[in-house]
């Protein structure tokens, strides 16, 4: 006969590190930009979203750690025991690095527009509560920028203010299974593609909207009606796409 299941052994089992001098407490297989989030500690990220797979690609949540000659990204670090992570001088030059280079990318006028008037989604954000400004100097040398892609009937591509986060690719490949997301390329040519580099509204995209969610600076977006809308009313409905049976909230 089985033995009775205790209340403790249901608990998740937890570490104890540091984060600025502070002792926390962090979940079995947590992450430190996790564990820190919620102990109130805000870390840059834009390649990290919550319910997709850490990639660490962006750089933006990079920490120092003690001891270690690299900084790390937090965001899939995992907090393990004895650990003595610092968010310093180093780490902070090093975040606001990125968000200068990726915003000095940035088209002139953005797609994400936000309460505040940021024009570039969470990359704007990020750099307003980092106090970022863009130097003259690496405006002039950004990148090609590369023509919309209008093809699809509900979703407008902008590449040129795509920052190569893969936020996209994942929720396409793993959240969806659709597969239709990729990356192409190398160094300076590397884009995000549909199937093999076609337009959008060529591809085998079914227009489930999971990229455009999932996308942080506006490079994917409803084709028509951006930005807040008022409605009228909602209506509360269910998916008529698969045998799933969704539920959706309508805007009317």
């Amino acid at each position: 006969m089985n033995a009775p299941t205790k209340a403790a052994d249901l608990m998740p089992q937890t570490v104890e590190f540091k984060l600025e001098e502070k002792t926390i407490h962090a979940y079995e297989g947590e992450t430190i930009l996790k564990a820190a989030q919620r102990h109130g500690v805000d870390i840059p990220h834009l390649c990290y979203k919550d319910g997709l797979r850490p990639d660490g690609n962006c750089r933006a949540c990079v920490v120092e750690i003690k001891g270690e000659r690299t900084l790390a990204p937090s965001c899939c670090r995992t907090a393990t025991a004895g650990l003595e992570v610092l968010v310093s001088d180093r780490a902070v030059k090093s975040q606001k690095m990125v968000l200068e280079m990726l915003l000095s990318d940035m088209p002139d006028e953005g797609y994400k527009w936000n309460d505040e008037g940021q024009q570039h989604g969470e990359l704007s954000d990020w750099a307003s509560r980092m106090d970022v400004q863009v130097r003259p100097e690496l405006r002039e040398v950004r990148r090609e920028q590369p023509v919309c892609d209008v093809s699809h009937p509900a979703m407008a591509v902008n590449l040129d203010a795509c920052i190569q986060c893969n936020r996209c690719v994942r929720a396409c490949r793993e959240e969806q299974v659709n597969d239709v997301i990729g990356y192409a390329n190398r160094g300076a040519h590397s884009q995000i593609v549909f199937d093999l580099n076609d337009p959008m509204g060529n591809s085998s995209c079914v227009a489930c909207g999971e990229c455009v969610q999932a996308c942080p600076t506006g490079a994917l977006m409803p084709k028509t009606q951006i930005g807040s809308q008022v409605v009228d009313k909602k209506v509360d409905s269910v998916c008529p796409f698969c045998g799933v049976g969704c539920l959706l909230t309508y805007n009317v």
